[in-house]
């Protein structure tokens, strides 16, 4: 036991020995360290440009915004020791060193002073992008319930509105209800090129008709009397397979101007769905007095009424046939298919042309030919020779005008027949009715036309009667087998206004 203490004694003195003398010599070197001259500059220089001291030191100090430079040593080795060991602020900075005039190219500088912003923590940054994607989800919902709300409103209007005018499934054009279709067709002669009304008041006008009475049925459809706001519309209604002449009438009436006394009143036109199935509607003034064809069926003219229908169908022709240039203008317009059944009667004794599914327009200044789509073509009973045999210049716009001119003649024949003179008239027929059935073949009518050359029977007592006369040369041209011989529309519609005003002329005298 006492060796163990003896050993334990003798390691402990010799380690404290150790270690006493590493302090001694520690004291030893601060005590006597070596002296260096230095560079001297600032206000604690006030003996020269040089001192020594134990350490050279070089400083920068911020005060009051004016940077101050100092150069100097500390002479005690503890004082420069402490200094020496600051850590740099932006405010100041200085750095040591120990060697002869070590100081001199010494640079020191200010650390650049870093701002810190605000140390956020988790859940303030959660809040800070959070909060404003919860108000922007709030007011989005606000703004959706007051639209709908909006919405619902508007909604609720417009069903009372239909309950009232009919039933609207499409677009609305505001203010309609409030006029008249006068009114509304001449404002839509300053809005646009076409006939019609502007394409969202079309589809609204189609819209609130109803149908009331079915006054024609054809191959090609039907035709209804409709109302829309206590006014009377023709509410023409294609048949599936006749889609594309009702898209040629739309297409014509929608991009030409043809407001013309003598041409069907163009209104609307519409893809309109009614009791689960598709109708193609194609809106027109309505005439009371029915087709031509139904008129001459039931009733007798006399001289003065013959050649005022006459007179009239030739000046919508004419007006048809003639290219109008200007902002109000029109390209030429051939029918292609004219007939009594193709042409209505006003109340005021006049007729208009009707049914421009087969038109042909052509446009004198690019000298285009548009013809069309539609590979249907016009009425057998009706047609020029040149078209039975397959002669037509079909890419010459004069060729289908002077089929136009055919079928106008034959026209003419159907009402001199039914204009009495001394008391006697005939019976309503067709053209060529003693020569072909009901419903000819094209082969039927080219035999009759192109081989055999007839032309519709005129009774003797047309001669006996001025006027008629008058007429059975005029229709007579109408009909020469060479097309290029024919009268055009002008020329008629010249012959006729001379032969109605001598009957004016006649009256007068009596």
């Amino acid at each position: 036991c006492g060796r163990t203490v003896e050993g334990v004694t003798l390691h402990t003195l010799m380690f404290f020995f150790f270690l006493n003398l590493l302090f001694y010599l520690d004291e030893e070197l601060r005590v006597a360290p070596t002296e260096h001259e230095c560079v001297c500059e600032g206000r604690s220089c006030a003996t020269g440009d040089r001192c020594k001291g134990q350490q050279c030191f070089s400083s920068l100090t911020l005060s009051d915004g004016t940077l101050v430079s100092q150069k100097g040593c500390f002479k005690v080795y503890e004082q420069g020791r402490m200094t020496c060991k600051t850590p740099p602020s932006p405010d100041q900075i200085v750095e040591c060193c120990q060697a002869h005039l070590c100081n001199m190219n010494l640079t020191v500088r200010l650390p650049v002073r870093v701002v810190e912003g605000p140390n956020y923590g988790v859940t303030t940054l959660t809040i800070v992008i959070v909060a404003p994607v919860i108000v922007l989800i709030f007011l989005s919902g606000v703004a959706i319930l007051i639209f709908r709300c909006i919405h619902h409103h508007q909604m609720e209007h417009l069903t009372a509105h239909d309950a009232e005018y009919g039933t609207i499934d499409g677009l609305i054009a505001s203010n309609v209800g409030e006029n008249t279709l006068a009114d509304l067709l001449d404002h839509s002669c300053t809005s646009g090129s076409g006939s019609g009304l502007p394409f969202l008041v079309q589809r609204t006008v189609a819209r609130q008709i109803a149908l009331s009475e079915c006054v024609g049925k054809g191959r090609y459809g039907e035709v209804w009397r409709g109302q829309w706001q206590g006014e009377s519309v023709a509410v023409k209604i294609f048949s599936s397979r006749d889609e594309k002449s009702w898209f040629r009438e739309t297409e014509i009436y929608n991009t030409v101007l043809l407001r013309h006394e003598n041409i069907l009143g163009f209104i609307a036109s519409d893809m309109t769905s009614r009791n689960s199935s598709t109708q193609l509607w194609l809106i027109t003034h309505f005439h009371e007095m029915g087709s031509l064809y139904d008129y001459l069926q039931l009733s007798m003219l006399d001289a003065s009424a013959c050649m005022r229908m006459a007179l009239s169908i030739a000046s919508g022709l004419a007006h048809l046939h003639v290219e109008i240039f200007g902002t109000q203008g029109k390209p030429a317009i051939a029918h292609r298919d004219l007939k009594s059944k193709n042409i209505l009667v006003n109340k005021n004794g006049q007729c208009c042309i009707a049914d421009l599914g087969l038109a042909v327009m052509h446009f004198q200044d690019t000298n285009e030919l548009d013809v069309g789509n539609n590979p249907k073509v016009g009425t057998k009973r009706y047609m020029a020779p040149e078209v039975l045999d397959d002669s037509i210049q079909t890419d010459c716009f004069e060729s289908y005008k002077r089929v136009d001119i055919w079928a106008f003649g034959l026209v003419l024949w159907e009402m001199a027949r039914r204009t009495v003179s001394n008391g006697i008239v005939e019976d309503y027929k067709p053209p060529f009715h003693d020569v072909v059935p009901s419903d000819p073949s094209f082969e039927d009518m080219k035999k009759v036309i192109c081989i055999d050359q007839q032309r519709p029977n005129i009774p003797n007592r047309w001669f006996s009667d001025p006027t008629l006369t008058s007429i059975v040369k005029l229709m007579k041209e109408c009909w020469y087998q060479n097309p290029s011989a024919r009268l055009t529309a002008l020329r008629i519609k010249k012959t006729l206004t001379k032969i109605y005003n001598s009957l004016d002329k006649i009256k007068a005298d009596i």
